[in-house]
């Protein structure tokens, strides 16, 4: 049993047991995990949006072996409990959410999410829930409480239905999930109805929609944990293309909007080379 990776798995669940809610940002790499870390957030997650972007191409298409990885160059980056999002699992059938969480649990990581979108669709619901029984199943078989989130993709995929979220969510919680989430709910009711429904913890991701909302309002409503998704890419690299293009109309104002050397340095941990 590798004692450090209990030791983060036991400090996330106790998390999501509150009674706080708590805010879980997503780095991309190791030096926004290590600036992350050393700000004092209790917990980090896996981007794959971000890390997709760091890489030169979009969301999706960076397959398994490659996003776990980069999983366990995040978790080597920081003495956080870190959580992987592993999109649709990287395979159409149970086995492959199985093997996926298999290996992602041998990386170091403590939890991982799995959602019911793949191949441009929506996962029949049946299917996507034997997916989760599986994941569920492979998590439990790990001698340190790896914790699985089920996602629930409607709101972000063209189907904004919140009777069928629901559905979902609380078959997910049924085959086993330890967090449930659903990603772009248009409101603070809509959220409320959500934590209502379920009797899991509930994650919220800020930059699809509810950008208004803030933690005090979502923690009111119920919610547990608060992710960030790709959005702190997002906006890292809109100031950069802002930036880039004020370069281009003969501006360099930005300039005095950008982190000192020093504010950066203090986070940085690797060794100089020797």
């Amino acid at each position: 049993m590798n004692q450090e990776q209990l030791d983060k798995a036991k400090t996330f669940a106790s998390l999501h047991a509150g009674p706080e809610i708590f805010v879980i940002p997503n780095p991309w790499d190791i030096g926004t995990t290590q600036i992350l870390t050393g700000m004092g957030f209790k917990a980090l997650a896996t981007t794959s949006a971000g890390y997709a972007f760091s890489r030169g191409c979009t969301d999706g298409i960076i397959g398994r072996d490659e996003m776990l990885a980069h999983a366990a160059e995040i978790v080597a980056a920081t003495g956080l409990p870190v959580s992987a999002d592993l999109e649709d699992g990287y395979g159409d059938t149970p086995e492959a959410a199985a093997e996926t969480i298999r290996l992602a649990a041998g990386t170091g990581l403590v939890g991982a999410s799995i959602e019911d979108y793949s191949n441009s669709a929506i996962v029949d619901f049946g299917l996507a829930v034997e997916k989760v029984e599986a994941a569920v199943a492979a998590a439990r078989a790990q001698d340190f409480p790896f914790a699985l989130t089920a996602r629930s993709e409607n709101f972000i995929r063209g189907n904004p239905d919140l009777d069928d979220t629901i559905r979902r969510l609380q078959a997910f919680e049924a085959a086993g999930a330890d967090v449930l989430y659903a990603p772009g709910l248009p409101s603070l009711e809509a959220v409320r109805t959500v934590c209502q429904s379920v009797g899991k913890p509930v994650n919220v991701v800020m930059g699809l929609t509810g950008s208004g909302m803030t933690t005090a309002q979502l923690a009111a409503v119920g919610v547990r944990r608060i992710s960030l998704g790709g959005v702190l890419a997002r906006a890292a690299l809109g100031a950069f293309m802002a930036a880039a293009a004020e370069i281009q109309a003969g501006s360099y104002n930005f300039v005095d909007d950008a982190a000192s050397f020093a504010k950066i340095s203090q986070y940085m941990k690797r060794p100089e080379p020797s």
